[in-house]
């Protein structure tokens, strides 16, 4: 199977596009395990974080949910054509897995490539936190903007 995304770890859903049963004859096959049905032990390290990207004339400005996470526990990563977003979220409460009767969740570490449509720069690049929603304004390099070059005599 691939890498399902943030939301198919959260609800337990499958893809239909991808092959349901093992490569077993017909008469043994058996579904195979939904990640979120394995030990919070066994499943995979990471999740993805779900964004909505916009840009207008002078900036890219990407949004996410990242309640329950502290601004130290994030890690923001800008270059002028990509943004990498990882943090970690952690459970206040330890229960043991036989107390849960139901549980959609997501703790532990998450990641978020993002792709710009175009170059930014990074430097001048703000980020803000406010009510578990994370905010990111990236400007655009502007590249029709021209420089008059002084020529000074020697």
């Amino acid at each position: 199977m691939g890498k399902q995304s943030f939301f198919q770890r959260l609800t337990g859903a499958i893809n239909t596009d991808e092959e349901l049963f093992d490569d077993e004859p017909v008469k043994t096959r058996s579904l195979k395990r939904s990640p979120l049905s394995e030990p919070l032990e066994e499943r995979e390290q990471e999740a993805e974080l779900a964004v909505d990207t916009k840009q207008t004339p002078t900036e890219i400005i990407i949004k996410t949910m990242v309640a329950g996470v502290a601004p130290e526990d994030l890690d923001v990563s800008i270059s002028q054509e990509m943004v990498i977003i990882r943090g970690s979220r952690r459970e206040s409460y330890e229960a043991d897995e036989d107390d849960y009767f139901h549980r959609e969740l997501y703790w532990g570490a998450f990641t978020r490539t993002i792709l710009l449509p175009a170059e930014v720069k990074s430097e001048e690049a703000v980020a803000e936190l406010k009510h578990g929603l994370l905010t990111i304004r990236l400007p655009k390099i502007d590249k029709q903007k021209q420089t008059k070059l002084r020529i000074r005599a020697v």
